[in-house]
Formats: C-alpha cells, sequence, structure tokens
C-alpha cells in the first residue's frame, strides 16, 4: 500500500499499480462482507451468518500478502532510485506516520464509538466517548482479560507494520547497500520452475504449524510474530523481486498452476471450514491448505497480472493516488453507513451493494477533497501537490 507517483517513471511496472488498485477494490469488499459474516467484527448484521464465509475465504488467505510484497517491491524500488539516505527515510516516515495518527486521532474514533454501542449498551454521546478514548479507558470487556484497547489503530494497522518493515529494511540497505541484490540473486537461483511454488507455501506452512497457536493474530505489532513471520517474509521478497526483473516472467510461467492450486486449496477451507477446527491431522491439513492458497493466489495475480495488465490508462495514476486516502477511510464509512442503513432492515442482498457504492463514492469523494486543500493532503497519506509550470513561475514572480 506504498504511496506511489502518479505518473509512469521509465521501466514502470504498470501491472503494480493495477495489482494494487484491485486488491484494496477487494478489501472494501471484504469488509463490507465483515458486516455479514459470523467471524469477529466491530459491528454485526442481525442477518449475519456462515452463507457469505465461503466466498470470503477467496481472498482472505492471500489479499494482504499480496499488499505486503507489492509494498516491499515499491520501498525496494524507491531505494534503489534514492539510495538508503536519510531524506528518504524522513519522506517515507511523513508519508505513513502521519495518516497513522490522523487515522486514529480522527478516522478510527466513529468504529469504536458504534463498536461500544452495539457490543457493550454504551448510552454516552460521541463527545462523552472520545473523552475515554483519548484517556485510554479500559473499561469495554467482553470478559475477563479481553477488553477494547483505546485508542486504537483498528484496520490502520497495516500502515504501522508497513512503517516499520520499511525502517527496517532502510536500516538493513543503510548498512550493507548491497544486500537486496544478494537476495534477489539468491531468490533467483531458489524458486525456478515448480520450486517458486512449492518452496514458499512449504516455508509459510511451517510458520503457521509452528506459531499460530502460540501467537494469534492481534494486530497489535509488538506480539504479533506470526503475521511478523509470515508479512515481512512477503515484504522482503517483494523487495527482492524489484531487483530481478525476471521474477515477475517467472511468476507469469507459473500462473496456471499457482492458479489450479489456489482453487483447490480454496476447496478445503470453504468446504470444509470444519477442519480448521478439528484438532490433530485435519487441522494441520487446513493449515497447509491456508499457506498454499496464500502464496499460490499472489504468484497467480501476479503471473496474470504481468502478462495481461502492464499497460497504462488514462485512470491508472487517479486510481492510484487515490488508493491509499481510499484505504484510510473506508472502514469508518462502512460502518457509520451500516449503522444509518440498519433502521430500514433491507434484506442483505440490497443493504450489501447499498454498503459497497456508498463506501466507495464517498471514499472517493474524500480523496478528491483531500488533493485540494493542502493540510489534508498529508493526513490522508497524499504527497505534496505537483506545481504546473505556469503556476510555479507566477509564484516565483511575486
Amino acid at each position: 500500500m506504498s504511496p506511489n507517483p502518479t505518473t509512469p517513471a521509465p521501466h514502470r511496472l504498470l501491472f503494480l499499480d493495477w495489482l494494487r488498485i484491485g486488491a484494496f477494490a477487494l478489501l472494501v469488499l471484504y469488509h463490507v462482507g465483515m458486516y455479514y459474516v459470523s467471524w469477529p467484527w466491530h459491528v454485526k448484521s442481525p442477518a449475519a451468518g456462515a452463507w457469505l464465509e465461503p466466498w470470503m475465504r477467496l481472498s482472505s488467505p492471500w489479499r494482504l500478502s499480496l499488499l505486503f510484497l507489492i509494498s516491499g517491491a515499491a520501498t525496494s524500488f524507491m531505494l534503489q532510485r534514492g539510495g538508503a539516505s536519510v531524506a528518504l527515510l524522513a519522506s517515507r516516515s511523513k508519508r505513513l506516520l502521519w495518516p497513522l495518527l490522523f487515522g486514529m486521532a480522527v478516522i478510527v474514533p466513529p468504529q469504536s464509538y458504534f463498536e461500544v454501542i452495539h457490543s457493550h449498551g454504551y448510552a454516552g454521546s460521541y463527545l462523552d466517548f472520545l473523552r475515554l478514548y483519548f484517556s485510554g479507558y479500559g473499561g469495554f470487556c467482553a470478559r475477563a482479560g479481553q477488553c477494547l484497547i483505546l485508542p486504537t489503530w483498528n484496520h490502520l494497522w497495516f500502515v504501522a507494520y508497513l512503517l516499520v518493515y520499511t525502517l527496517l529494511l532502510w536500516l538493513v540497505v543503510r548498512l550493507s547497500p548491497t544486500v537486496l541484490d544478494a537476495l534477489a540473486s539468491l531468490q533467483a537461483r531458489a524458486l525456478r520452475g515448480a520450486a517458486l511454488l512449492w518452496l514458499p507455501i512449504a516455508a509459510l506452512a511451517l510458520a503457521r504449524l509452528a506459531l499460530i497457536d502460540r501467537f494469534a493474530p492481534t494486530h497489535a505489532l509488538v506480539d504479533d510474530w506470526y503475521l511478523h513471520a509470515t508479512h515481512f517474509a512477503l515484504f522482503a521478497i517483494g523487495a527482492a523481486w524489484a531487483r530481478d526483473p525476471a521474477a515477475w516472467q517467472r511468476c507469469a510461467e507459473q500462473r496456471w498452476p499457482a492458479l489450479a492450486i489456489a482453487a483447490a486449496a480454496w476447496c478445503a477451507l470453504a468446504l470444509l471450514p470444519q477442519l480448521a477446527a478439528t484438532p490433530g491431522p485435519w487441522r494441520t491439513l487446513a493449515r497447509i491448505a491456508f499457506a498454499a492458497m496464500q502464496w499460490s493466489a499472489v504468484v497467480a495475480a501476479v503471473g496474470f497480472a504481468c502478462v495481461h495488465l502492464n499497460r497504462d490508462h488514462r485512470w491508472r495514476a487517479t486510481l492510484a493516488e487515490a488508493v491509499f486516502p481510499v484505504y484510510i477511510v473506508h472502514q469508518t464509512l462502512i460502518i457509520v453507513f451500516a449503522m444509518a442503513l440498519a433502521g430500514l432492515r433491507w434484506p442483505p442482498i440490497v443493504e450489501g451493494p447499498a454498503l459497497v457504492g456508498l463506501t466507495f463514492a464517498t471514499s472517493f469523494a474524500a480523496y478528491l477533497v483531500a488533493r485540494r486543500v493542502p493540510w489534508l493532503r498529508p493526513a490522508l497519506g497524499l504527497g505534496a501537490a505537483v506545481v504546473a509550470p505556469r503556476t510555479a513561475l507566477r509564484a516565483a514572480a511575486r
């Protein structure tokens, strides 16, 4: 989800822009779906149940893995162009840290407010809740030891993790400027042919089997060792692939086998979800299937995009720039609209598409506003506005 330039650079891999745009569009759909499934989320539809869950599993194992891989590649390209300079680190930190802080202070609180109304029977006003939110109130507890943490970053955990991974990669390259080239050379030798599929699947399956019980995902950064083991690995692979142009072509060559593995793994996860809940060999099989889909779907997505989407379009630059602001605001808008529509008691087949349409429209509107308001640009992850030559000349003449 790294903020990208909005004009093509020489040799720019346009298909990565399209993958990033598609992945975040899918994220909006997924988070609307979270309102209707039985899995824990901030608020729940009265119609929530298992009926949508098989389709949610079409993307849940791999969507974030793809985003971390693309983010690693984007960060690597930046380090390749500008070196591991302090100025680059400061620029990247600003592009990620300001949206995270602004999001936690302004964007996320309505999510927590509706959550405590929905799940804890809170009856205070929004202003009353904000006093609790910013004071770190810890009394909203489902049970002992399971209390809502305030303030929080909710869906913006991705930005926090990306910031830390970027700092780590910058530090490594600062200390050893050739490390990414060496890593690219190593993976080029190791991940050839079928090994591009089975070797990462084996590594991800081993990580899931060894860590998921001890370190269940928390999105709290400091104790999330299973997610760090997988997400940082994908981030590092993306950083290495940015230095090895042939890596993308190897994905293209393996796209059909990767798609077949992903489809088979999805069938196991979607049609037999009880596998994951059954101790013993069935649970092991489910975890291997998750890892298989997690990686093979990434290879398939990259491979098909490399073949079919490495081209420009007049909307690409705008959509690529809009992705980060849309991501920042989308989940709050989903929850606000869901609560607003709840009283109408529409069936999910009507309410769900309405939520999707409203979220996309208002998220994109927020981006259009932010790009025109100087102080909002950094708050929603946009870089400095590009000054047109004539405007710059007029400013210099004043």
